[in-house]
């Protein structure tokens, strides 16, 4: 079963069931947005209280906080989140679908590893108890072939991922005769860069208003607020910081945009200079 009905139907289960809807469904939903129903709110809650209670209160040195959605730009710019958190998006003139560059190319190199897979398969049946797969591997033209395009594909992706060259990734795509899943044609648009971030204006006046962002990870609070913390608190190093609350990206999850609400988890005082988040 392809992986987008396998979707359908978990989310038909959720909604029969009462643990989520699609948003705004009446009025021909909002794609990829979801409400919690009446028991998937109790879930969402208990979840969430023994999150906090195992990652929190059963601990001497982590405390909580609850910051703000909106923060400022700067912080931001800073975290490189302005100029590099982006995805390459191509659309297919044909079906009007948006994908991810990145996600195209990618299930193109799965699929020669399948293939690879699927001759090592073939001859594991033939030749039984005497199949030798690591020599068959090294030896097969068939799989040795897969494996030159496989690893050549891979080496271009990644040179033209690095050096952010949108016109290697599209002409990667023609080069490779990816086709959009659902029209089934070659009819690409250019490659694009779309910041992940949601922006919004704050301000009473339109001359005087801000761009600002909502944020698209829980932890950057936790990193701002950490002095705050650490001086209020009489914070000893190592302590955590914790917090849950909502994030929000403007991302494509394969092929959708998406939003969440996640906790985050900061620890300062490990070895190493680690910060997990």
């Amino acid at each position: 079963m392809a992986q987008e009905d396998v979707f359908k139907k978990i989310v038909a289960h959720c909604k029969e069931y009462g643990f989520v809807f699609p948003s705004s469904e009446i009025y021909d939903g909002l794609g990829a947005v979801y409400d919690y129903g009446q028991l998937g709110v109790e879930m969402k809650n208990n979840i969430k209280t023994y999150w906090w209670q195992s990652m929190v209160l059963l601990h001497d040195n982590i405390v909580g906080i609850d910051s703000a959605i909106f923060m400022h730009p700067t912080i931001w710019k800073a975290s490189g989140h302005v100029d590099a958190f982006n995805d390459p998006l191509i659309d297919n003139r044909d079906s009007k679908k948006r994908y991810r560059a990145d996600v195209l190319i990618e299930d193109q190199i799965a699929k020669y590893d399948e293939k690879i897979e699927k001759e090592v398969a073939k001859a594991r049946k033939r030749f039984g108890d005497s199949f030798d797969e690591a020599k068959y591997r090294a030896t097969s033209a068939n799989v040795l072939e897969h494996i030159a395009k496989r690893d050549a594909l891979h080496d271009r992706y990644k040179k033209a991922m690095n050096e952010t060259n949108l016109e290697e990734l599209k002409q990667i795509i023609l080069d490779e005769g990816i086709v959009c899943p659902i029209s089934g044609t070659r009819n690409w648009t250019d490659v694009r860069q779309f910041n992940l971030m949601f922006s919004t204006e704050m301000g009473s006046t339109a001359d005087g208003s801000m761009k600002i962002y909502l944020r698209p990870e829980t932890a950057q609070g936790i990193f701002v607020n950490y002095l705050n913390v650490q001086k209020t608190g009489r914070m000893k190093i190592p302590f955590g910081i914790a917090q849950i609350g909502k994030a929000f990206r403007n991302e494509m999850s394969r092929w959708r945009c998406s939003s969440s609400s996640s906790p985050a988890l900061s620890l300062t005082g490990l070895p190493s200079g680690r910060r997990p988040a």
